[in-house]
C-alpha cells in the first residue's frame, strides 16, 4: 500500500513599510504591497489551485484528498484583499476531504525563544480554523518544519495533537525510509510524519528545470515512482508551498495539467490511495522512533535554521524582539501585542539572510529590501519605536543599536548549525 499524503504550506507575511529612523508613527506595515502581492498571488496561485484541487476531488468522488496549513497572516490578508479565496476554501472545507492542521498563527519562530508565546500562538491558530472551517485541527506542523524531540515532547503535553510533521532528512533517518509512520523519541501517544523531500522537491523545485535529467516530469512518470513504494514503505508525503502551483512553477510550465492528471494515474495502481495526515496517523502503527536532538527545518541543503538564524543580524534581530515580551504583554495594549506578533513571522529573518544574496534567487523570492542590510536596519527601526511604546526608554533597557549585533546564546547556536 502506498498512501499519498499531499500538504500545502499557504503562507504570506504582512510586510512592513519603509521606517526610518525619523519615523514616529505606529502605522508600521505596507498596505499597499501586501495588498497588492496578496491578489497577485491569489490570482495566480491560489483561486486556479483551489478550483482544481475542489474538480479532482468530485471528479474522483472523495477519493482524492489533501491538507493545508493556513497561517493566520495569510487568513487575515485574504479577508481583506482576497475574499473569494476564502469562498472556495469554504468550498474545499465542506467537501470532508480536506484537513487543516495546526501551527503558530503568526509563522513565527516563538518555539525557540518563548514556550508560553508559542503555545499561546497555537492556541489562537487553532482557535481561528476551527471558527473559519469547523475544523479543530489535529495534526501539528511547526514553521518551516522545524523540529526536534523537545518540540515534540510539548506538543504530546498539550493533549490536542495526534501527529507532528518533519523533514525527512537523511542526516537523522539514516538507512531508514520517510516513507512509514514513526514516533517522536520519548513520546507515548504523538505519531511523527516525515516529509519525503525528494519526490516532494520533484514538483517544488525541480519541475520546470530543463537541465534536469527528468525532464519533463509527466504525471504517469511521477505516478511510476510512487508505485515503487509500493513493498518498501506505506505513506508518500508530498509537503511543499502551495505557491508551487502558478507562483513558483508558472501555469506555462504545465504545473497545473499536471496537477490535473497526476490523480488518475496514482490510482490506477490498486494499491495505492490518497489520505489526509489524520488518516495516516489512524491507517499505520509507527515503525520506530526518530531521534532528533538538533533543530531541523526543510530549508536548503542544510536542513537547519540558518536561513533565519545564521548571521548576527537575524540573531540581534529576533533576540531584541523576544526580549520586549514582558513589556509587551504587561502593557495590555492589544494593538502593541498585535505588532509585537506580527514582527515575529520568520520572513522578517529570512530577509536578512546573506547566505545566498549574492548569487542566488531563493531568498529573494517576495523580498521587498534591496538587500539583507536593509532589512535589518528598517526592522530594527520598528522595533525600536514598538520599544518606546510599551516602556519608558532606560539605558539598559533599549533596543539594541543596528550597529551592534549580538550573537546566539552558545546553547541554540549548536542547535541552529546541528
Amino acid at each position: 500500500m502506498a498512501s499519498v499524503c499531499f500538504y500545502f504550506q499557504v503562507h504570506q507575511p504582512i510586510r512592513l513599510r519603509h521606517y526610518t529612523v525619523f519615523d514616529s508613527g505606529d502605522e508600521y506595515f505596507d498596505d499597499f504591497k501586501n495588498s497588492s502581492i496578496c491578489k497577485k498571488v491569489a490570482n495566480k496561485c491560489y483561486l486556479p489551485a483551489n478550483r482544481l484541487i475542489l474538480e479532482l476531488i468530485r471528479r474522483f468522488e472523495g477519493r482524492f484528498k489533501v491538507a493545508y496549513s493556513l497561517t493566520g497572516t495569510i487568513l487575515e490578508q485574504l479577508q481583506l484583499y482576497a475574499p473569494e479565496v476564502m469562498s472556495t476554501f469554504d468550498a474545499l472545507a465542506e467537501t470532508g476531504c480536506v484537513e487543516f492542521l495546526g501551527e503558530t498563527y503568526y509563522h513565527s519562530l516563538s518555539f525557540l525563544y518563548s514556550h508560553d508565546e508559542f503555545l499561546a500562538q497555537v492556541h489562537k491558530h487553532s482557535e481561528m480554523i476551527n471558527s473559519l472551517f469547523g475544523q479543530k485541527p489535529r495534526i501539528f506542523r511547526n514553521t518551516e518544519l522545524i523540529y526536534n524531540n523537545e518540540l515534540a515532547h510539548v506538543i504530546e503535553s498539550t493533549g490536542e495533537f495526534d501527529a507532528i510533521l518533519s523533514e525527512g532528512a537523511d542526516h537523522i533517518l539514516g538507512y531508514r525510509s520517510p516513507n512509514f509512520v514513526y514516533r517522536p523519541q520519548g513520546c507515548e501517544k504523538l505519531k511523527l510524519l516525515l516529509k519525503n523531500y525528494s519526490l516532494s522537491d520533484d514538483i517544488a523545485f525541480r519541475f520546470s528545470n530543463r537541465g534536469w535529467s527528468e525532464w519533463p516530469l509527466t504525471a504517469e512518470k511521477f505516478a511510476r515512482w510512487i508505485n515503487n513504494v509500493n513493498g518498501n514503505g506505506n505513506v508518500v508525503n508530498l509537503f511543499m508551498d502551495y505557491e508551487t502551483f502558478g507562483e513558483h512553477q508558472w501555469a506555462d510550465t504545465g504545473i497545473f495539467d499536471f496537477m490535473r492528471h497526476l490523480p488518475e494515474q496514482v490510482l490506477k495502481h490498486p494499491d495505492n490511495d490518497f489520505k489526509t495526515p489524520s488518516e495516516l496517523v489512524a491507517a499505520y502503527e509507527p515503525v520506530g522512533t526518530v531521534d532528533v536532538h538538533h533543530l531541523i527545518s526543510w530549508a536548503d541543503t542544510e536542513r537547519d535554521l540558518s536561513a533565519w538564524l545564521g548571521n548576527a543580524m537575524q540573531s540581534n534581530a529576533i533576540h531584541e524582539l523576544y526580549r520586549l515580551e514582558r513589556n509587551i504583554k504587561n502593557s495590555g495594549d492589544k494593538n502593541i501585542l498585535a505588532d509585537w506578533r506580527r514582527l515575529q513571522t520568520s520572513d522578517h529573518f529570512y530577509y536578512m539572510c546573506t547566505k545566498y544574496f549574492a548569487d542566488g534567487d531563493v531568498h529573494k523570492y517576495f523580498n521587498p529590501y534591496g538587500s539583507p542590510y536593509d532589512s535589518y536596519i528598517n526592522f530594527m527601526n520598528v522595533l525600536d519605536n514598538l520599544h518606546s511604546r510599551c516602556s519608558p526608554v532606560s539605558a539598559d533597557a533599549a533596543v539594541c543599536s543596528v550597529s551592534q549585533p549580538g550573537e546566539n546564546p552558545p546553547d541554540l547556536e549548536a542547535q541552529i548549525t546541528g
